[in-house]
């Protein structure tokens, strides 16, 4: 997550503010999904909310949108 608000500050700013911050970053919320999954498993990663919660903390500056 932080590597998209890394790298595209401002795409995601007006995606958050226009509210279509799930459609605008869909490919690289799957890709990162995907690299998650990898990582730690998909029986851990399925029964853990920690992704949601970066997507919520970082990616949505803290808001509640996934």
């Amino acid at each position: 997550m932080s590597d998209i608000v890394t790298y595209y500050p401002d795409r995601r700013d007006r995606a958050l503010n226009a509210g279509n911050l799930r459609t605008e970053f869909r490919e690289e919320i799957r890709k990162s999904w995907e690299e998650y999954v990898a990582q730690v498993g998909e029986e851990l990663a399925k029964k853990t909310p920690y992704f949601r919660a970066a997507l919520n903390e970082i990616l949505a500056d803290g808001q509640q949108l996934f």
